[in-house]
């Protein structure tokens, strides 16, 4: 059974009747509720302050958290003002609470900055409402991370200085912040303290965060892939800004990385084990390209999971399978950007040029 909780109680009236409605919904729909969280508690509902938005130190990796930010009156920029509560709160996910008169707004903010609305009027059915929240957290809170690595020091010494396919992806990384697709790291170390750094970095394994990777096939079993929280434009270092992933160990959960001896690697992308997925299904598939944008006229996956989870990853896989052409196709991930396969990188980019959204509509 699915546990969940608060990690405290909640400070305002309309967080009170908020968090009454979440609970009978959740327990309703198969959530059993915990007075005493722990590494087993599943999904945790956090109140934040916004003087003061302390975070919660989950113990688990598994712990999915749902920070709660309430305001009234006129909303904040949601994205200049209230993503940093999201960073600062060591949250998966923030529900940020607004309200004036008889309106409630609910804005739901990711990681991958998505961020999608939830309208309530006093006197509409609240039952409705609940559950309109509950589907959208139920999936993201229930999904597997998959984000650890397994390093093996056996890359072959005729790359480790890299080779052309590792040339092409740095020259890939340029283009994209050529054509404006690479938004700047978030500065994690501007909200976060060195406490809070170091057990985001324990946990799982972040030191910085970026948007957007991409990757190239190196022969049938592996493939060179960006590495985690860097700049995709200036990508030169075999095992820190570039990686060689071999494969993904069901049994461990963990993506296996051969990098060179003697170097301390940066993580593998989180989306990875994605990346992995496709082209073990498509050989013919030789590049695979991940932004933070859009286009028309695509599919798109129903459920905004979060980056790095098995859930993620075999949504795509199947609407790539499903595609006209898997070896040449373009994917939407709901509330977040594209995932774009091809040939080469050279063939994406000739594809995608001129058709770019840099706005993704959110729902």
């Amino acid at each position: 059974m699915t546990n969940f909780t608060f990690s405290s109680e909640p400070p305002t009236s309309t967080l009170d009747w908020l968090s009454t409605g979440l609970t009978s919904t959740f327990i309703k729909n198969g959530f059993n509720h915990t007075n005493q969280p722990d590494a087993h508690t599943n999904l945790v509902f956090h109140f934040i302050d916004q003087d003061n938005p302390k975070p919660y130190r989950r113990k688990a990796q598994a712990t999915f958290v749902v920070a709660i930010l309430e305001s009234k009156g006129a909303p904040y920029d949601i994205f200049r003002e209230v993503y940093p509560f999201l960073i600062r709160s060591l949250a998966n996910h923030l529900v940020y609470v607004n309200h004036k008169n008889d309106q409630v707004d609910i804005h739901f903010l990711t990681p991958e900055q998505g961020c999608y609305s939830i309208q309530h009027n006093k006197g509409e059915d609240e039952h409705t409402f609940f559950m309109k929240v509950f589907q959208r957290l139920q999936p993201l809170s229930t999904s597997r991370l998959v984000i650890d690595n397994q390093f093996s020091e056996d890359l072959p010494a005729a790359k480790w200085e890299g080779d052309q396919v590792t040339v092409e992806l740095s020259a890939s990384g340029k283009k994209l912040d050529m054509m404006d697709l690479l938004p700047a790291p978030f500065p994690l170390d501007h909200y976060l303290s060195d406490r809070d750094m170091r057990h985001l970095n324990k946990l799982y394994g972040i030191g910085g965060l970026s948007y957007g990777n991409l990757s190239a096939r190196s022969n049938a079993d592996h493939f060179w892939m960006s590495a985690s929280g860097i700049d995709k434009s200036n990508m030169n270092e075999v095992g820190r800004d570039i990686l060689y992933i071999k494969g993904y160990n069901e049994e461990s959960n963990q993506m296996e990385v051969s990098i060179p001896p003697n170097i301390k690697p940066k993580r593998a992308s989180v989306d990875a084990i994605e990346h992995w997925m496709i082209y073990k299904e498509h050989p013919d598939v030789g590049a695979i390209v991940h932004i933070h944008a859009w286009m028309d006229g695509i599919k798109a996956t129903e459920i905004n999971y979060p980056c790095g989870t098995l859930e993620l990853a075999e949504t795509v896989a199947q609407l790539v399978r499903e595609s006209e052409n898997p070896n040449e196709t373009i994917i939407g991930l709901k509330n977040h950007g594209l995932t774009i396969t091809g040939p080469s990188l050279e063939n994406i980019f000739e594809r995608i040029e001129g058709k770019i959204q840099r706005q993704i509509p959110m729902n």
